[in-house]
């Protein structure tokens, strides 16, 4: 029998200029509900965002030489999951009025036949998402254990 995993515990990006980054993402995540904590590790600053899921840590880069690229060997985004559309259609408008540019939330079917996102680029490039928790995923997440929900 497999080790169940629970959850994604945190994630550590990397970012060119830490305050510049944690302006940016004081805004995305108070309105996704994340608390902040500041720390140093190594006596480097560190800024994590928390919720009763997991942590997004924001740590200063040490190699700058390089611009982030989603197509390189590596990450490519990071998606939020949110309840339903109506949490991707308020997040967009919150992020908008702190002036945070995200697309027009919409279905995306190649993803998923109720897959209903919307994205937006970090200071650094990264890409980020919100999508909701689609019916599909949560028939899957419910039968998980019994046969695969296709």
């Amino acid at each position: 029998m497999p080790v169940e995993v629970l959850g994604v515990d945190h994630v550590f990006m990397t970012v060119r200029d830490l305050a510049v980054s944690e302006e940016y993402y004081d805004k995305v995540m108070k309105i996704l509900g994340f608390r902040k904590h500041r720390t140093a590790i190594a006596d480097e600053a560190h800024v994590h965002y928390y919720n009763r899921q997991f942590a997004y840590w924001l740590r200063p880069a040490r190699d700058t030489a390089r611009e982030f690229s989603p197509y390189a060997v590596g990450f490519h985004h990071f998606c939020f999951r949110v309840a339903d559309r109506a949490d991707v259609d308020r997040a967009v408008t919150e992020l908008e009025a702190v002036g945070i540019t995200a697309s027009v939330p919409r279905l995306y079917p190649e993803y998923g036949k109720d897959y209903y996102a919307t994205f937006f680029v970090d200071p650094d490039g990264l890409r980020l998402e919100i999508r909701n928790f689609g019916e599909w995923w949560r028939r899957a997440v419910v039968a998980w254990g019994a046969e695969a929900v296709v």
